[in-house]
């Protein structure tokens, strides 16, 4: 069995990771820890695990070096995992990180959107854990940075157009939409009931913090730097991400060329749905399960494509995520405690 331990169990993504966890046959938990919850039983704070898993919070462990463990899980805000880890901890147990502070190997650019790095001299083991295109990395780091659910939803819709040269590179615009809970579960005002329940709107327009993570990783796919116009909008729902993207076509590209390129790159992931002709993806399809789903329209009057794209942004764009990289990192098969359909209605 794998002994994991969970650092910022109590969030949102982080109690999405605890239920993974306790249903995976391969893991048992070792320790969930909160500071705001420390020495309560966690079905104190989430009462859907009454009766199911009696585990109590710790605080977080001062020197995590000293854990007796296999993988640890940390769901923190940004800043704080990289002053906890060390490369005596990486030597010991496998480190998988929901939150930012791996994702881009550019220091400076990491500095500039976030806060101070802690961890400089760890950036360049880190492994961006997008399964389905990083796979082959994943499987030899013990360091692992658990990508964003705006990031992902936008990169997989986007990224087999940039690597088969399809698109203007120059043309692309992310519009983007999020339930309330990729706000996280403190308390701020924006997400009060009667201040988001009956609207939408966008922030942090031209400013999100996912632009740089997204813009790197396109510009892979692409082979050179690209900028893109990424919008991200709050909607009045619980969870999942919803993804509308736009770019030039290049010149005579067809219906057939674009679905074949999609079929090349996703056709075997078993996370990834291609959707059928004139299928549009919807957030709720993919609530509740580790699912992408993708579907694309060619407006032939502008020579655009229209690709639409849906994930549940806390567990394929967090914890789902996070336990299929450590399925891989484990040499498990890959969607094991991952094989759950969407609850409908939900």
């Amino acid at each position: 069995m794998i002994r994991a331990g969970i650092i910022g169990s109590t969030g949102y993504a982080g109690q999405d990771l605890v239920r993974l966890l306790h249903h995976h046959p391969e893991v048992d938990i070792s320790f969930v820890s909160s500071q705001s919850y420390s020495d309560k039983e966690y079905s104190e704070v989430f009462g859907n695990f009454y009766e199911i898993m009696n585990i109590k919070c710790i605080n977080t462990p001062e020197n995590i070096e000293e854990l007796d463990i296999d993988v640890l899980f940390t769901a923190l805000p940004h800043g704080i995992t990289s002053g906890m880890i060390s490369r005596k901890a990486l030597d010991k147990f496998k480190i998988i990180d929901l939150g930012a502070d791996f994702r881009l190997k550019d220091v400076e650019v990491y500095e500039k959107w976030y806060t101070g790095h802690m961890a400089k001299e760890l950036l360049k083991d880190a492994v961006y854990g997008l399964c389905e295109l990083n796979r082959d990395s994943i499987k030899d780091t013990s360091l692992l940075a658990n990508p964003g659910c705006y990031t992902t939803c936008s990169i997989l819709a986007m990224t087999p157009l940039l690597k088969e040269g399809l698109i203007d590179k120059n043309s692309i615009i992310l519009d983007a939409k999020s339930g309330v809970t990729g706000a996280g579960r403190g308390l701020n005002l924006a997400t009060h009931y009667t201040e988001c329940n009956e609207s939408i709107k966008a922030y942090k327009v031209a400013a999100h913090r996912h632009t740089p993570e997204i813009e790197e990783q396109l510009s892979y796919a692409a082979g050179e730097d690209i900028l893109v116009n990424f919008t991200p909008h709050l909607v009045p729902m619980n969870r999942g991400i919803l993804v509308t993207a736009y770019a030039n076509l290049t010149d005579g590209v067809e219906y057939e060329e674009v679905k074949e390129a999609y079929e090349n790159h996703y056709g075997s992931e078993q996370f990834i749905r291609l959707l059928p002709e004139g299928i549009q993806a919807e957030t709720k399809w993919v609530k509740g399960s580790n699912f992408t789903d993708i579907g694309f329209t060619i407006d032939e009057r502008t020579n655009r494509i229209i690709v639409t794209a849906a994930i549940d942004n806390l567990i394929k764009g967090a914890a789902g995520q996070a336990v299929q990289n450590m399925n891989i990192m484990f040499g498990l098969r890959e969607n094991m405690g991952l094989e759950y359909l969407s609850p409908f209605p939900i």
